[in-house]
């Protein structure tokens, strides 16, 4: 016997639909009213197939797929497809979460995008290369949204079934998304990574989004940019954000994910008394009590707010950790040299630190978490952000980044941060934030300075939003000064195609410097202790010449060395042994300084 259960408090009737689309004997059973508008069918499933259903509202169609759908093999327009997670073989019974039970909080997470890790862009394919990352040092691998979207390929961000996994991503036998992830999860915890899934609640995607049908998904009383706000404050909202908070146990449950990374929190509007990731928060913490495994939330947040990771009961949103965007932005600023848009603090040109430059805005970024921390914002128009008091902060709750699926993706024509500053100043970048007190997070290919762009890329079936998004794509660069002929065509396979990772790169001479450095890195940062308890702010020491144009930070008796200058030049340190170089293989300590040829980095073991 089957239930199938669907909530549509607003319908005078509900029928369900039985059998795969097209064929001639699909039934349709009355569906009996319950409670709070729910409404509930109890059957028996066919005895040689897969159960395939779809819902049909006030005897109008066409029938729907269910709103908590685990299964879309059909596509997202078409019926959903019964499916029981704890029907898995799984093998990962003595799993007792990241890093031993320690949780994410100071170990290494790897941000990696299904559909581009491997040419084949499925879970089977990603699990083949594991090792790599075991290799690496990784605890934790971040894996962007996978509810299901429209069409074969996408970022994921425009997801429209929350509560199934994209069938594009299955694997070697075609047994779908939601199978071929638990395969994934369990791949991972055989080798002692954690997993930590992308989930989007602050807005669901354009093409195949059906819950307004069903009921009060959404509110007009808060405009967004992607249209009505999901309705977590107004009338009806009740089981709205019961969809979410049981959308993400179940992945936590179900499906034995360690983390969930919560996409731009901020955009997320509630006004109850309670706000939404509160009550989030305190369930997971429920649920980690009884699985008796850590259970952590990531937040995306734009606010420069600690209250994100200040616990509920003193009245903050309990998140485990928020990534810290300002960071990106310090050590983006000072090793690339840009400095447009919302950078444009980042170049010291703020009214917060009015006679610095960028070296001095990094000092204050990795001394405070935040530029913007109630200070004024050029780029807002308004002041931004909570100072942080960086000694009783843990910084581990600050996850700390050179590159992410964003600050990639999102430039015109997606190239990564070695292509536009060069590799040098990316070995830079990676020794500050590897070796500092944050979360550290390594985007896919960044450990050995892939040379595969990673671009804005869609394949929505509807030609007319098709074209929308290609037009739009160009016209938004267009009004920055690029030729709309160079904006890669988001619909175009080619441009997929060349955001896939070419793993034979990662062998080869040039790309294999970095990959050394990067698990190097990896290992000093261990062999430090760095992340296995709390961290502080506090603890970390820049020195730095603006003019002269070298910086030096030491964090728990190590220095990262830094000269940006086209000139040797000799920096000021305590002493010291170097253990790591780029590019200054004759590096030695004497007198107190170290002699770095231009553009050369050092991390020594210092006193």
């Amino acid at each position: 016997m089957t239930a199938l259960r669907v909530w549509a408090p607003d319908a005078s009737s509900v029928e369900v639909e039985l059998g795969p689309p097209g064929e001639a004997d699909r039934r349709r059973e009355p569906m009996a009213p319950g409670e709070g508008g729910w409404w509930r069918w109890e059957g028996e499933p066919p005895a040689d197939g897969p159960l395939d259903y779809a819902f049909l509202l006030d005897g109008e169609g066409p029938a729907l797929p269910d709103p908590r759908s685990a299964w879309q093999p059909h596509g997202v327009d078409g019926p959903s497809r019964w499916f029981d997670p704890s029907a898995h073989p799984w093998c990962d019974g003595d799993w007792r979460g990241t890093r031993g039970g320690a949780g994410l909080l100071g170990g290494l997470v790897y941000e990696l995008h299904v559909g581009t890790f491997t040419e084949a862009g499925t879970f089977d394919a990603a699990a083949q290369r594991l090792d790599h990352l075991v290799e690496l040092g990784v605890d934790l691998v971040e894996v962007l949204p996978v509810a299901a979207f429209p069409g074969r390929w996408g970022w994921g961000y425009d997801g429209v079934d929350l509560y199934a996994v994209h069938d594009g991503y299955d694997g070697y036998d075609g047994s779908g998304g939601p199978a071929a992830l638990a395969r994934f999860v369990d791949a991972c915890h055989a080798r002692g990574l954690g997993v930590c899934l992308d989930v989007v609640y602050n807005h669901v995607g354009p093409a195949g989004n059906y819950l307004g049908r069903f009921g009060p998904y959404f509110t007009r009383t808060h405009p967004t940019p992607w249209g009505p706000a999901v309705n977590y404050d107004a009338e009806g909202s009740a089981e709205v954000r019961r969809f979410a908070v049981e959308n993400a146990l179940r992945w936590l449950r179900d499906f034995h994910v360690d983390a969930l990374r919560l996409d731009a929190v901020h955009a997320i509007v509630d006004t109850s008394p309670r706000h939404l990731l509160a009550e989030l928060s305190d369930e997971v913490a429920a649920l980690s009590a009884e699985l008796g495994r850590p259970l952590d939330l990531v937040a995306e947040s734009d606010l420069n707010d600690t209250a994100m990771v200040t616990p509920t009961a003193a009245g903050g949103r309990g998140m485990t950790a928020q990534w810290a965007d300002d960071v990106h932005h310090a050590l983006h600023v000072t090793l690339s040299g840009e400095t447009q848009g919302y950078y444009e603090d980042f170049a010291g040109r703020c009214r917060s630190l009015p006679d610095g430059g960028p070296l001095a805005v990094l000092r204050k970024v990795l001394g405070r978490g935040f530029l913007h921390d109630g200070t004024w914002s050029s780029f807002r128009g308004e002041v931004w952000g909570a100072p942080v008091d960086p000694e009783r902060l843990d910084a581990r709750r600050l996850v700390t980044y050179l590159q992410t699926h964003d600050q990639v993706g999102n430039r015109m024509a997606g190239d990564r941060f070695g292509q536009l500053a060069g590799a040098a100043r990316q070995a830079a970048g990676a020794a500050v934030y590897l070796l500092g007190p944050g979360t550290p997070m390594v985007f896919m290919g960044e450990e050995w300075d892939a040379s595969t762009p990673w671009q804005f890329f869609t394949s929505f079936p509807d030609p007319e939003l098709a074209e929308a998004v290609r037009t739009g794509r160009r016209a938004e660069f267009a009004a920055h000064g690029w030729s709309e002929d160079d904006v890669p065509d988001p619909q175009d396979p080619a441009t997929r195609g060349r955001s896939v990772l070419r793993w034979d790169e990662v062998t080869g001479e040039r790309h294999s410097r970095m990959h050394h450095w990067y698990a190097a890195l990896v290992r000093l940062r261990r062999e430090a202790g760095i992340g296995d308890g709390p961290t502080r702010l506090a603890d970390v020491d820049v020195a730095l010449d603006e003019d002269a144009q070298w910086f030096v930070v030491r964090h728990r008796g190590l220095a990262v060395a830094v000269n940006l200058a086209d000139a040797e030049q000799a920096l000021p340190v305590t002493g010291g042994d170097v253990v790591l170089e780029w590019g200054a293989p004759a590096a030695t300590v004497e007198d107190g300084r170290i002699a770095l040829p231009a553009g050369a980095v050092a991390v020594l073991r210092v006193p």
